[in-house]
């Protein structure tokens, strides 16, 4: 059996979370040990992780000078239409 990257998105978050069952793990690793692609999704997936749990951390804190201001003016924008 082969694990395709479709299905590799599909298990990532019971991979990460330990909860993949023991057969669909050993797929999830193989597909990892050949596909450079998905490992670098997996990376980029888990730093979106760290940064989300940053800002609630300090939800307080000034954004930073790093963030493109045309970002921060969609995100107002799109925090005032839902309310």
């Amino acid at each position: 059996m082969v694990l395709y990257c479709r299905e590799f998105v599909e298990f990532l978050d019971d991979y990460l979370f330990s909860t993949l069952e023991p057969e669909r793990r050993l797929l999830f690793e193989a597909h990892l040990a050949v596909c450079p692609p998905c490992v670098k999704y997996m990376k980029s997936y888990l730093a979106t992780i760290r940064m989300e749990k940053a800002v609630f951390e300090s939800p307080d804190a000034p954004v930073p000078g790093t963030v493109p201001e045309e970002l921060i003016q969609a995100i107002l924008k799109a925090r005032g239409s839902s309310t």
